[in-house]
């Protein structure tokens, strides 16, 4: 039988046999921090309708499935080793060690997020945050990768850039952690360290067929399936951020109503700013400003208060709106914007958290004490923030980087898929399934015969190479 007892109230209590402290779990804390759970699971395949949305037609159905694949592949990762490597106890400020192997030993005893629930709890939490992040990521393969070989990939990325970054910011042993920056949510190791690897993917992929023509000047197919993956994150955003404080208290409420403002203000900033141009309200153009405060409100959610979070949300629909042209200035080919709209604004999000920062703020809880920032003048809070974003970043574009060249020189692993296979669509070419029963793609296909000739030369040249020398032979 596992060691817990009850008291009067309900509430769980275990003592510790070592030392014979008694730790109390009030069942609201994990009751909130299980349904904050369930509210993050929901903006995966959120994200999944999100991104298939604004892509064409015929690879509509990928980045859904991708969704679905990325919480079963990081599921087994979590298992494995990847709650144990990002929160073991006994781990260095970089990396932890294999304490938790198989999640051996992890129920009853405290978390090391926070003593208010069991580490069984925190980490089924914690999983959501590890599946999103690749999924973040995943956007930069859009229309131009195989989807069998990104299993390997999002398994090794989880391993060797997620729970790094993850460690050093929330494990107490953390480097980034140890010195006091405030990181409530994930702003580096689930924005920064998504969108940075989104750009190297973009890099490594180099740019889709018809880049900078009006071949790929198409708008997103389906807008609807954008507005409804932007209400399922902005729905689990209240879990995502109202969640990690890990229990029910008034910081929970607090971070639910600053997320909330900030994804309201980023929304019509980044609208109104299309419109000068446009002379359209565009949905789009809200659903990305929604998007972009919710990622610049999540590492200061719970750290700052309400007239703070107006100006993350204008922050960030402006400067990730006027981001979103560094792909033009600099000739890399991000689909998505994830580098845009994730990097960019987990980096905006940092240094407003470093400038608006208030102890009292995180003190809502009733027991976290900090020294704030800027606004409580404490001047170094800026520059560790700084700090702990270039580290993100460069850590995250180097490592995935080197992930993605290391898959390119294994046999069955490489991603690029040839120029036949980007005309005819992932869904037809790695699915053989579509997001609808009917899809019209001559246009874009330009002649189907031509699509299936160049798609059997690329895959089996020589037996391509022999019809034809058969079909001259018999010409003649």
């Amino acid at each position: 039988m596992v060691n817990i007892t009850y008291d009067a109230s309900g509430s769980i209590v275990w003592q510790d046999p070592d030392t014979g402290k008694i730790f109390v779990y009030n069942p609201g804390d994990i009751a909130w921090t299980l349904a904050s759970t369930a509210l993050v699971f929901i903006m995966i395949p959120g994200l999944g309708y999100f991104y298939s949305g604004l892509l064409r037609r015929k690879n509509a159905l990928s980045m859904i499935y991708l969704s679905v694949m990325t919480i079963a592949v990081v599921s087994f990762q979590w298992f494995f080793w990847g709650f144990s490597l990002t929160f073991s106890d006994t781990g260095s400020s970089f990396i932890g060690d294999l304490k938790y192997f198989g999640l051996k030993g992890v129920l009853e005893k405290p978390s090391i997020g926070s003593a208010r629930i069991p580490s069984i709890v925190f980490c089924i939490y914690q999983l959501m945050f590890a599946a999103i992040t690749p999924m973040l990521a995943l956007g930069g393969f859009a229309d131009r990768a195989h989807l069998g070989p990104l299993l390997a990939f999002v398994f090794v990325w989880s391993t060797l850039v997620y729970d790094p970054i993850a460690c050093w910011t929330w494990n107490s042993n953390g480097w980034s952690f140890a010195h006091g920056s405030y990181d409530f949510a994930g702003g580096t190791p689930v924005h920064i360290s998504s969108g940075s690897a989104a750009l190297a993917i973009s890099i490594y992929l180099g740019k889709r067929r018809g880049y900078g023509t009006e071949a790929l000047a198409y708008k997103p197919h389906n807008t609807t399936f954008v507005v409804l993956g932007t209400v399922f994150l902005w729905f689990g955003w209240f879990g995502f951020n109202g969640g990690s404080a890990l229990s029910a208290n008034l910081r929970a409420a607090q971070a639910s109503i600053v997320t909330n403002l900030a994804a309201s203000v980023g929304g019509l900033t980044w609208m109104l700013w299309d419109y000068r141009i446009e002379r359209k309200w565009s949905a789009v153009g809200f659903c990305s400003g929604a998007i972009a405060g919710l990622v610049a409100i999540t590492p200061g959610s719970g750290f700052v208060g309400s007239p703070a979070a107006v100006l993350f949300g204008f922050m960030a629909g402006t400067v990730c709106n006027f981001a979103t042209q560094l792909k033009f200035v600099f000739g890399y080919d991000d689909s998505l914007d994830v580098f845009a709209s994730h990097a960019i604004g987990g980096i905006v999000g940092n240094i407003l958290t470093a400038i608006f920062a208030q102890a009292s703020v995180a003190g809502f809880d009733g027991f976290t004490v900090i020294p704030g920032g800027w606004l409580d003048r404490h001047w170094i809070q800026l520059a560790w923030h700084i700090a702990d974003s270039c580290a993100g970043v460069s850590y995250s574009f180097t490592m995935t980087t080197i992930i993605l060249w290391i898959m390119h020189y294994i046999p069955g692993l490489r991603l690029r898929v040839p120029e036949g296979v980007e005309i005819l669509g992932i869904d037809e070419s790695d699915m053989g399934e579509f997001a609808y029963d009917y899809v019209a793609m001559e246009p874009e296909l330009k002649g189907v015969s031509y699509v299936s000739s160049v798609v059997r030369r690329e895959s089996d040249p020589e037996s391509f190479m022999k019809e034809r020398h058969s079909s001259a032979s018999g010409n003649n």
